[in-house]
């Protein structure tokens, strides 16, 4: 459902090769609009697929599994018809991906209506929740921006180098971060050749979801400085967090512990010390590439993560939640190498 958008279309893409998967419908609520060969042109095998408005009894006619790549606020209640269905969802939007229902209202401008599902639903990092991944019926897909910033975190909030408190993220994502909807800000002349911060000072929706996770991790409160910026590029996304140790340590023991911790975790890369990713080296694929270092005049660790935004950071993620879901292999569909150049 929202196939038409970037997350949408790239999960097409991936699903059309998936050895596990049969795509049954496409959903889209500018269904009549466009013909799908001018939709997906680049993907034929979809041309003789239905396209059809989003009705969610047809859709449980039809499927096992849904993918609801539709905007923040249009998924709950399509989602609460899906699973009293009997159709398992994972939602691409952010509404299920705040535990708590009093978010929503200060960040995304609208009461929950579902609260018992926020309960329910799985935050889809598959690298900490695998477990609950495998049992669950509604799976909360998380944003590119925390995704990024988790996975270069968590190894250090595991090993105990650090703690609750203040964690400041510059971050940089490719235009595609910000939607296919038109828009004067991202045409062409509008975004060559300048980068562009936006939703700064803690106004950007994916704080909470940060702050959250961070906090389950820590096992104290996290508050996060975060700075986005849109850069001229179509994909990508490249973040940093500057982080206070807890004790002294050196690049070597933070490669070695990151590379412990995603040992059985076949999507995140960890360079050796040294090593700084690049978002290049991630296009097209599923796999998310970590780089540490430390600043010996400050005493600060830098955490680098390199990834895809709309693969790892969206579409893909997506997908090995399906694998787990479903028992498959975790790589099922999404062992691509990276595009380069």
């Amino acid at each position: 459902m929202g196939v038409t958008g970037y997350a949408g279309m790239e999960l097409l893409r991936l699903c059309l090769s998936h050895p596990e998967i049969r795509v049954t419908l496409l959903c889209s609520r500018s269904a009549e609009e466009t013909g799908k060969e001018d939709l997906f042109p680049h993907l034929p095998q979809a041309h003789d697929l239905p396209l059809l408005p989003p009705d969610p009894g047809e859709i449980a006619s039809r499927a096992e599994v849904a993918f609801l790549s539709v905007p923040h606020g249009s998924a709950a209640p399509l989602a609460r018809k899906l699973l009293s269905e009997g159709v398992r969802v994972v939602d691409l939007s952010a509404d299920f991906r705040l535990r708590s229902p009093e978010l929503y209202p200060l960040w995304y401008g609208w009461e929950h209506p579902f609260p018992d599902l926020l309960e329910e639903a799985v935050y889809g990092l598959p690298e900490i929740h695998r477990s609950r991944i495998r049992e669950a019926s509604l799976v909360a897909n998380p944003g590119c921006y925390p995704t990024a910033f988790l996975l270069s975190l968590a190894p250090l909030y595991r090993a105990g180098v650090i703690g609750g408190g203040k964690v400041v993220v510059d971050a940089k994502s490719g235009i595609s971060g910000a939607g296919r909807s038109p828009a004067r800000d991202y045409l062409f002349s509008e975004v060559d050749g300048t980068v562009r911060p936006y939703a700064v000072g803690g106004k950007h929706r994916h704080l909470p979801e940060m702050e959250q996770e961070a906090e389950a991790l820590a096992g104290e409160p996290v508050r996060v400085v975060f700075t986005p910026h849109l850069i001229p590029m179509s994909r990508g996304l490249l973040s940093v967090a500057y982080l206070t140790p807890c004790r002294e340590v050196g690049e070597e023991e933070l490669c070695r512990w990151a590379t412990e911790f995603y040992a059985s975790s076949p999507f995140v890369r960890v360079l050796p010390p040294g090593r700084i990713p690049e978002t290049k080296w991630t296009l097209g694929s599923n796999y998310c590439l970590l780089g540490y270092t430390v600043d010996r005049r400050s005493g600060l660790i830098l955490a680098f993560a390199a990834l895809d935004n709309l693969v790892k950071g969206a579409a893909g993620q997506a997908v090995q939640n399906l694998n787990l879901m479903f028992g498959f292999s975790e790589t099922a569909g999404l062992l691509s190498a990276p595009a380069f150049p």
